[in-house]
């Protein structure tokens, strides 16, 4: 009988979903990891030995030997995609990545639209084109991941046609944008795939992207993610699959954290120790990582919020980073506390994990 995991963040982003993904493909090293949603901005870092990897345009366990599959809720820029596989290749990670062929297309245009739009850079953006290309897939201006296939005329005029959207027209200028996107697309091999790819596995890990918190449907609007990062997704590719046999893990970090503006609470100034392989850094587009004291209340919202999407038989909170915690704080205290707080969610207490 096939069988799912599901890793989901709890917060905004930053919380342990690439390492609970490994996590998972070391247990499962016969499984397909499958992103859900989101795109090229996921930065999840896996460690193994001396080698370390930071996945975006791959799902987490393609450094552990996985294949990867991106679902049509995600978005696919072919440049960053190619300097990624260049970065797997030279660390021995597994390149083999298949594409549902309605996942959204980034351009170089809905990349210089994230990185130059004052409003996105209010509300935070990471800078990667994710915001802006599903924002002009509401417009009669798509591209999908099938047209990556498509003879090269057809493609080259909806590409033009998404700049002349953007404002764009001198040719000479779209032709130099375009340039390296199209060579990217002819040094990539692709596997456009439906669903029907998945049936040729019994163990699926469902890899979520950002948190709960920035779901476009329940965040603190303006400052969202334009996706659902909830289980929304993933139990809908469940279904269509006849999977039940589904699992759900739920990360946190042992503190709250937040990329970017928009409201946050608890928020308070954290030293971290240990962190010299922190991913999530200051950047130009999102700015600072934040950080607070871990919410409880916040958390038990996302964990019923996220009960409204998914029927899972088993679920477990995984709490990361614990080894920030004051050494007089130990683990069962941590343990009697969430006990306390998720008291009516007994599945959630009764198969507590953790990673450190």
């Amino acid at each position: 009988m096939k069988n799912a995991q599901i890793v989901i963040g709890l917060g905004f982003g930053d919380e342990g979903k690439g390492i609970t993904t490994d996590f998972l493909a070391q247990q499962n090293p016969e499984a397909v990891v499958v992103r859900f949603s989101g795109g090229q901005q996921a930065a999840h870092t896996v460690m193994i030995d001396d080698r370390k990897h930071v996945h975006s345009s791959y799902a987490s366990g393609a450094l552990r030997g996985l294949p990867s599959y991106f679902t049509e809720h995600c978005t696919v820029y072919p440049v960053f995609l190619f300097n990624e596989t260049q970065e797997l290749i030279e660390k021995g990670g597994n390149t083999e990545l298949h594409i549902h062929p309605l996942a959204k297309l980034t351009t170089p245009f809905d990349v210089w639209q994230n990185r130059t739009n004052i409003k996105n850079l209010e509300h935070g953006t990471c800078g990667k084109g994710i915001g802006a290309t599903m924002k002009r897939q509401e417009t009669p201006y798509k591209l999908f991941a099938i047209d990556l296939i498509a003879p090269r005329p057809m493609l080259i005029e909806k590409l033009k046609g998404i700049a002349y959207y953007y404002g764009f027209m001198d040719e000479s200028e779209i032709e130099d944008m375009l340039h390296p996107f199209l060579e990217a697309v002819d040094a990539l091999e692709w596997e456009i795939q439906d669903y029907s790819y998945l049936q040729l596995f019994d163990h699926l890990i469902f890899e979520g992207s950002q948190g709960i918190l920035l779901d476009m449907d329940h965040g603190v609007f303006p400052n969202v993610t334009y996706a659902n990062t909830t289980s929304k997704n993933a139990f809908q590719v469940c279904q269509y699959l006849e999977i039940e046999d589904i699992e759900m893990y739920y990360v946190t970090r042992s503190y709250a954290t937040r990329h970017g503006n928009g409201w946050m609470s608890n928020e308070k100034e954290i030293i971290l120790k240990n962190n010299q392989e922190e991913t999530c850094t200051f950047n130009e587009y999102q700015k600072g990582l934040r950080f607070g004291d871990i919410d409880y209340k916040l958390l038990n919202y996302a964990l019923t919020l996220d009960g409204a999407y998914v029927k899972g038989t088993k679920k477990n909170l995984v709490v990361t980073c614990l080894d920030q915690m004051d050494e007089e704080f130990k683990w069962e205290k941590l343990k009697i506390k969430f006990d306390t707080i998720f008291g009516s969610w007994s599945p959630y207490s009764k198969d507590l994990k953790r990673l450190v």
